[in-house]
């Protein structure tokens, strides 16, 4: 019997798209699991023909976390070196979006729990579908995290409101998560992997030297306060337009114009 791999990857136009595969289970984080979104992450990192990362779910939820039960049974039997193991290549994974020096976009197509919350707020850009609903189970039961919520989430939505989500462990709603800040926008289930599709090739369009670039001003920037991340965006600016031609900016300027003209039509 052949046995389905727990992560997919797909390359098509530019845009590398990882799944989560274990539908049956929610996505969740099973034996080598985690090492394998790794490599994946890592391949598409290294890939000079993909230009965008896409990170989803198969079925009903993005990821549910940690297999609970599997977790459980390592612990019984002992395995205590072997549950180290899984914790080691969970940081693996978020180390791999971290530096991954594409777009990252996370398709949350539902739900997206603890461990599979903390991966989802590794992307850069994220869009949740009507079906998706968020919550961190921490407290519920009775673990720290380790791979960023307690850091991540205040950022992105406001200490309140990330106290509230960390302390009670309630799920947020797709629409809830659009009104905090959480989520770019919600989109109908069967149209969120297209809409993403579409985000990437924008992205995909535009001059990948400059992605990159900005993608590490706005990271690095949101670590510092306004008067350093100012002065670091004029020493970045200094280096990253150092021996672009006027020509070669007119040119693209001239495409941006006609791209608006086509989007002002359509």
């Amino acid at each position: 019997m052949t046995t389905e791999p727990h992560v997919l990857l797909d390359v098509t136009n530019s845009i590398g798209t990882v799944t989560l595969n274990r539908p049956d289970r929610l996505n969740a984080f099973f034996g080598s699991m985690r090492d394998e979104i790794a490599e994946a992450l890592e391949e598409l990192a290294a890939r000079e023909d993909v230009r965008v990362v896409v990170v989803t779910g198969r079925g009903r939820a993005f990821c549910s976390g940690a297999d609970v039960g599997y977790m459980a049974d390592l612990l019984e039997r002992g395995a205590y070196d072997e549950a180290n193991l899984l914790v080691t290549a969970g940081r693996r994974v978020i180390r791999s979006i971290i530096e991954m020096p594409k777009p990252v976009i996370a398709a949350l197509n539902g739900l997206t729990i603890g461990g599979g919350f903390e991966l989802a707020l590794m992307g850069d850009i994220l869009l949740a579908s009507t079906d998706a609903r968020f919550a961190d189970t921490h407290c519920r039961v009775g673990l720290a995290p380790g791979w960023g919520l307690s850091q991540k989430l205040a950022r992105i939505v406001g200490p309140s409101r990330a106290r509230e989500a960390h302390f009670t462990g309630n799920f947020i709603s797709a629409e809830q998560a659009a009104d905090w800040g959480l989520v770019s926008r919600v989109v109908a289930g069967d149209d969120l992997l297209d809409e993403c599709r579409k985000l990437a090739t924008d992205i995909a369009g535009c001059v990948p030297e400059t992605v990159k670039v900005y993608k590490q001003m706005v990271n690095d920037g949101l670590g510092m306060d306004l008067a350093a991340g100012l002065a670091m965006e004029r020493s970045v600016m200094s280096h990253a337009n150092r021996g672009i031609s006027g020509d070669t900016i007119a040119g693209r300027r001239s495409a941006v114009q006609q791209r608006g003209k086509a989007q002002k039509g359509s």
